[in-house]
């Protein structure tokens, strides 16, 4: 490969020396191709592996537990699942994960990734077994809430070790190559050493061709030895010049095409896991406390037996208008005007619950209306200074929502008259929304909340939390001013 840009060879230089001199360096080049040609089949080998592998821990999953779920709601039978757009049948799906990784099983030779296809292997066997008891129970006309049950507790959990199999799989493969680089890294080594030796041996004969020799080989394996070694320590920016049209060229060209396909992969890998950790956030997000649900739905009861029905209307009115903002048809992007609504859905639902010691108002400038917001951005920090602020108060309150535009950012505020915070406390919850949400242990919506903006609109952006004990509790969101119609940000 890459044998148009050898214009002078090292054969070709080594020509021109005497016979004694010309056999040590054609050995030398054999020594050199040899080495590159065996390094290259075993890397393409392990990119091969890792590309199939891949394939399956971006879908397997998803579809698996897409598809067994419609079998067991009935939208579609083991005989027509096929036949539904975007649905397998689970058992054609097992049998293409167990070829595919049976293949690889043949192929691999490093231990450890040949231990993780093993035990994938039986994960498949077990997996199969659970589907078959699923098709069991659906033919036997089982309760719906057993299969349900099956589904929660055995299929999602096999599919989750499935998948973590083959991340697992994935990760050995790379420490392979890892480990190809490190022999790469002797091999060349090995090689400069003995170039070293034969041309002291010849320094006498052919001191001027030893010395150009020395300039267009030893420097530029040198620099290349130096490159193999940054990349081995996990640095896939270095690249490797070579001002040489020679096999050293070559050896450049690969590991530059090989640096750059490891620094792809690096990066798919982590935007991977940037989607998976986004779509843990997204469903955070949609998330209802359904306390919320039973205890307005109490109070409506409540407002009818009292023959109140003008309140009743008006809370399954606000009600409505609040789930159908949460839901919004899956958009995670809203309006500040539909948010503006949402929380007032929501403190109309509260205040008659909590007539006697809620009050609340809301400003927010109505030439912000036509800007974006992440859906579920004030909500969450309402219901804090409710169920936090005002309610241990124990009297009359009052939460203000306010908003307005400062230098191309919108800046909002929740400010309750509340119970407050100690410092101490106070530190302790601007330390937990800094982290992330499956690492905290309390404060989880504002969290949430903070984590959202930041990973959306950049860490500029996001929360900040002030409180003094007894007087009242402030939290500030900041978020950049971008029209609804922008499409920069989703």
């Amino acid at each position: 490969m890459h044998s148009d840009k050898i214009k002078y060879s090292i054969k070709h230089k080594l020509f021109m020396l005497s016979a004694t001199v010309a056999v040590p360096f054609m050995i030398m080049v054999v020594y050199l191709i040899y080495a590159l040609h065996s390094y290259s089949n075993a890397y393409d080998t392990i990119v091969s592996n890792m590309t199939v592998a891949n394939s399956y821990n971006l879908n397997f999953k998803e579809e698996m537990d897409e598809s067994l779920y419609k079998l067991v709601v009935g939208s579609v039978t083991f005989e027509t699942v096929g036949e539904e757009e975007g649905l397998q049948n689970p058992y054609d799906m097992i049998e293409g994960l167990r070829n595919e990784f049976g293949n690889l099983m043949a192929i691999t030779t490093d231990g450890e990734s040949r231990a993780w296809l093993q035990i994938l292997m039986r994960n498949i066997d077990t997996l199969e077994d659970r589907v078959d008891d699923i098709r069991t129970n659906l033919e036997a006309q089982n309760s719906y809430d057993m299969n349900i049950e099956m589904l929660d507790n055995n299929i999602y959990i096999m599919t989750e070790l499935v998948q973590d199999n083959i991340q697992s799989y994935i990760y050995y493969q790379t420490r392979s190559i890892e480990h190809l680089t490190e022999q790469l890294n002797t091999k060349v080594h090995t090689f400069t050493i003995f170039c070293g030796i034969l041309l002291l041996l010849l320094v006498l004969l052919v001191v001027v061709l030893t010395l150009m020799i020395v300039g267009g080989i030893i420097k530029p394996i040198q620099e290349l030895s130096q490159v193999t070694q940054r990349i081995a320590q996990g640095d896939f920016s270095a690249r490797a010049c070579s001002d040489t049209s020679d096999e050293v060229a070559v050896l450049a060209d690969s590991v530059n095409s090989m640096t750059e396909s490891l620094e792809e992969f690096v990066d798919k890998i982590k935007e991977d896991e940037r989607k998976m950790r986004q779509a843990d956030l997204r469903l955070l997000q949609e998330q209802i406390n359904p306390h919320f649900l039973y205890n307005t739905l109490d109070t409506i009861v409540w407002l009818i037996e009292g023959h109140d029905s003008d309140k009743a209307v008006n809370m399954v009115v606000s009600l409505s208008e609040f789930f159908r903002l949460v839901l919004s048809k899956g958009k995670e992007y809203i309006t500040i005007q539909e948010e503006e609504m949402h929380i007032k859905s929501y403190l109309e639902i509260q205040q008659v619950r909590y007539r006697d010691i809620l009050e609340y108002q809301i400003e927010i400038a109505p030439e912000l209306y036509h800007y974006k917001i992440l859906k579920l951005t004030l909500q969450p920090l309402v219901e804090n200074s409710l169920y936090h602020g005002i309610k241990y108060k124990r009297a009359r309150g009052i939460i203000a929502v306010t908003g307005r535009l400062v230098d191309n950012a919108i800046h909002f505020k929740v400010q309750d008259n509340g119970v407050g915070m100690q410092q101490e406390e106070l530190e302790n919850l601007r330390s937990e929304i800094t982290k992330p949400c499956k690492e905290t242990e309390k404060g989880f919506g504002l969290v949430n909340v903070n984590e959202r903006i930041r990973m959306n609109f950049g860490a500029e952006y996001g929360m900040k939390i002030d409180s003094v004990s007894g007087e009242g509790t402030c939290v500030e969101v900041v978020i950049p001013a971008i029209p609804y119609e922008d499409s920069r940000f989703g």
